[in-house]
């Protein structure tokens, strides 16, 4: 697949042009030594082989999990999956890093500006049209998405190794300093790495979340050991080769194929010092536990929308909706699971439109797509029980997906919305089945009255997951009234705002938690991947006639 980046070269700057040659080592046919696929040609009749990387070394495993296509369920990767009888090289390597890191400030801070010089060349690389269409492709493969939405993570993730080029990642380890007591006192705070860490991440955005975290990990002097769901684990082999012929030292990321149960075991083996988990909530509290605290989580969202009392751009507003809840067919921690529309909203054509706007997603073109973590059933069954409240009802969707070859383990169903009343919805024993995160193209829409906004945010306030939220109003008492009584970590205001989409150029994280992670900026990598350290330096000189003074 890489193949292109010689002929691209030869049209670029001679500086350019010496850059991209410098990676181009012949490996199975492959002009560049990172490319070991080609995204179309992975089939059942020629499966793919994902390997682990350990100490510096790519291997393989005594067990192969075979992964199989979601949209036809022919038998098309084949990943070495380590068992609990191979993880002692996995320990050993984490236990070669001190707690003090790789790097710090006062440690090897060439590396600072080895991560600034491996970020610009990699940058580079995903800007190449074809090495961007190779990850976008292959990221279809595992994760079925549209090619749009594909691409829009690859761009992300470009733009993020952009923005941490040059200079970038030293000033990540910025310290300040405060005058002391006394002559020669002065105190100065640093941030320090933890040494040996650990990064867990799902399967909806196999490049852009692992990417994000794992290079945060580095610039800060972390040694991490990285594990992907295994069902999209091939799209970070394939970027980590690639950050390799970028200068990325192979000793300084182990990368595991592994279970749940076996990533434990590590976990507690290997003891690192922090781990970043992005995943469930039931996982979360789990590895919360058996971590003692040393966690950081990006957990699941049961993310709401509100559209305020003033009605406008009933079009856009519409759209935004729709791809807020069924882009990537709903798989974002992200996606708006519970629409509060304000009566002028209710009074408008806006559910129509929604529902136009759901019934274009097709399968061709991956508008729609295979869910990955709940089968047709699960979701059948949970419409059923929602419909089973007083005043519920289907607003569209509601059916199985027709046509399709996506196998039984995964989910295919349209785009679905259903109505519950709000004053069903605070009720306790309805609560926690409309508050239910179905990681899918599923979401509640309700209405509300001005005098019920208090409810509405009481509503909020019982919530347990606060990630994305979007205010929909241009009136700025009522943006006023609903952000100064609610917690999420990421909330969009405005006649504009979405809970989805978010680009590197802003926090993306939960709040409201002490555990709650960051990712892609650089406040995100700080909190996440480094903590406080304080030197406070006292040279003297000591006062002349200084005596011993009395016990005290």
């Amino acid at each position: 697949m890489f193949k292109i980046v010689a002929s691209r070269a030869r049209a670029s700057t001679p500086h350019a042009r010496n850059a991209i040659l410098s990676y181009n080592v012949s490996r199975s046919g492959h002009a560049l030594s990172s490319a070991t696929v080609e995204a179309e040609e992975i089939s059942g009749s020629r499966p793919a082989e994902v390997l682990n990387l350990v100490q510096g070394k790519w291997v393989g495993a005594s067990k192969w999990n075979t992964i199989v296509d979601p949209l036809n369920g022919d038998p098309f990767i084949k990943v070495g999956e380590v068992d609990e009888t191979g993880l002692q090289p996995f320990v050993e390597s984490l236990a070669s890093c001190p707690k003090h890191g790789l790097h710090n400030p006062f440690k090897a801070p060439e590396r600072y500006l080895m991560f600034g010089d491996i970020s610009a060349k990699a940058a580079h690389m995903l800007s190449l049209p074809k090495v961007s269409d190779f990850f976008a492709r292959l990221i279809q493969r595992v994760s079925p998405k549209s090619y749009h939405q594909a691409c829009a993570e690859v761009y992300v993730t470009q733009k993020f190794l952009e923005n941490f080029c040059g200079d970038q990642v030293r000033f990540l380890a910025r310290s300040f300093g405060v005058p002391g007591n006394h002559l020669g006192q002065q105190s100065h705070g640093f941030r320090w790495p933890y040494g040996p860490v650990a990064i867990i991440t799902p399967f909806n955005f196999p490049l852009e979340i692992p990417v994000l975290q794992l290079m945060g990990a580095l610039y800060m002097g972390n040694k991490p050991v990285l594990k992907v769901d295994s069902k999209v684990s091939i799209v970070m082999e394939q970027m980590l080769r690639l950050l390799h012929t970028c200068g990325l030292p192979v000793e300084d990321v182990d990368f595991i194929n592994c279970d749940g149960k076996t990533m434990n075991k590590l976990l507690q083996e290997a003891n690192p010092r922090m781990t970043l988990f992005t995943g469930s909530s039931r996982v979360a509290e789990k590895l919360a536990v058996d971590l003692k605290g040393r966690i950081k989580l990006e957990d699941a969202g049961f993310d709401w929308k509100i559209l305020g009392p003033d009605v406008d751009q009933e079009d856009y507003v519409a759209w935004v909706c729709d791809q807020d809840a069924y882009a990537c067919s709903g798989q974002k921690c992200s996606a708006q699971s519970l629409l509060f529309m304000h009566e002028n909203w209710a009074s408008t054509s806006l559910v129509s439109k929604l529902k136009g706007l759901a019934e274009r997603r097709k399968l061709e073109d991956l508008t729609i797509g295979p869910v990955l973590t709940f089968t047709t059933e699960s979701m059948m069954d949970h419409m059923k029980q929602l419909l089973e409240i007083p005043g519920s009802k289907l607003l569209f969707g509601g059916k199985p997906l027709e046509g399709h070859s996506i196998p039984p383990i995964y989910g295919a169903i349209k785009p679905t919305a259903i109505y519950v009343p709000l004053e069903e919805i605070v009720k306790d024993k309805n609560y926690e089945l409309v508050t239910k995160e179905i990681f899918g193209p599923f979401q509640i829409i309700t209405d509300y009255k001005s005098s019920q906004l208090p409810t509405v945010l009481d509503t909020l306030e019982k919530m347990h997951a606060h990630l994305t939220a979007a205010v929909v109003s241009n009136d700025p008492l009522f943006l006023q009234e609903v952000i100064g009584r609610s917690v999420n970590g990421t909330t969009y205001a405005g006649l504009r705002a979405r809970t989805t989409g978010a680009p590197q150029n802003h926090w993306f994280g939960p709040s409201g938690d002490p555990r709650g992670a960051g990712i892609g900026t650089p406040e995100a990598i700080k909190l996440v991947w480094s903590c406080h350290r304080e030197v406070i330096y006292d040279y003297g000189p000591v006062p002349n006639r200084w005596e011993i003074p009395p016990s005290t």
